[in-house]
């Protein structure tokens, strides 16, 4: 019988610059379809005990308020870039309401990328009020947050080492164009993969849409989404509506079901 139940919630599924990009009037930008319209790329994960969001991206602030987060256990984070930890500052309001510091989580680069983004933080003799963030380092080896076990798959943005993570059933990718084989196989018996699918075009260091097809095909998965999507992509429901069974754009408020 199943133990384990886990929610997971979509908060984002744009690239860097969001959709709409500011200042573009292309068709995707100015659609009127809320489908078109993403913040950036973040999950919140709700088991019987813990709440963990993965990515504190630039709209977290209002990611937490749109879907009325209360509070926190932790953040998981997938790698340095501005767009996966620049709402980091916003955590202050989880830190009065909680009483407590907030875990962050990530491999040695990425917890750097976060002393050099909050300096303000660190100090010797922090300003009242800055961002308390007790700090996790975490290594390719499983790990676990309250109730929730976590296992890291390490893949490859251009040359910068990015962990996605495995939770029971469910895998979260992005910010990837190589998957090693040892950890393509950390994939296997999955019943749903996110992974990132930028935009039909190549790109230095993302997934295409034809090459995250691919990808979420070999793993054997049951179900995949595609996140981390750019305006550039197409509108919502025509690509959509062209993908193979089993395959589908995620868009912001998709949640998820999970007992294992």
């Amino acid at each position: 019988m199943p133990n384990q139940t886990l929610t997971v919630t979509f908060l984002g599924t744009g690239t860097s610059s969001g959709v709409p990009m500011v200042g573009c009037q292309c068709q995707v930008c100015t659609s009127g379809s809320a489908f078109d319209n993403r913040l950036r790329s973040s999950v919140l994960l709700q088991s019987k005990e813990t709440t963990v969001v993965i990515d504190a991206t630039p709209d977290f602030r209002y990611q937490m308020l749109r879907q009325q987060v209360r509070g926190i256990d932790a953040l998981l984070l997938t790698h340095p870039h501005k767009d996966h930890l620049g709402g980091l500052d916003d955590t202050r309001a989880f830190q009065y309401i909680q009483q407590r510091s907030t875990a962050v989580y990530g491999n040695a680069m990425t917890l750097e990328g976060v002393k050099r983004e909050l300096p303000y933080a660190f100090g010797s003799s922090p300003y009242p009020g800055v961002p308390a963030l007790d700090l996790h380092t975490i290594e390719n080896e499983p790990f676990s947050i309250g109730d929730i076990t976590f296992i890291p798959i390490l893949v490859w943005h251009l040359r910068m080492p990015v962990f996605g993570y495995r939770i029971g059933p469910f895998v979260y990718i992005t910010d990837a164009n190589r998957i090693d084989s040892a950890e393509l196989d950390k994939l296997g018996g999955c019943h749903t993969l996110v992974l990132n699918a930028l935009r039909h075009e190549p790109h230095i260091s993302h997934f295409t849409l034809d090459e995250a097809i691919a990808v979420a095909q070999e793993s054997g998965c049951q179900q995949a989404y595609f996140t981390h999507i750019s305006h550039q992509l197409g509108l919502h429901h025509a690509v959509n509506a062209n993908l193979p069974p089993g395959i589908a754009l995620a868009f912001d408020g998709l949640k998820l079901h999970f007992e294992y």
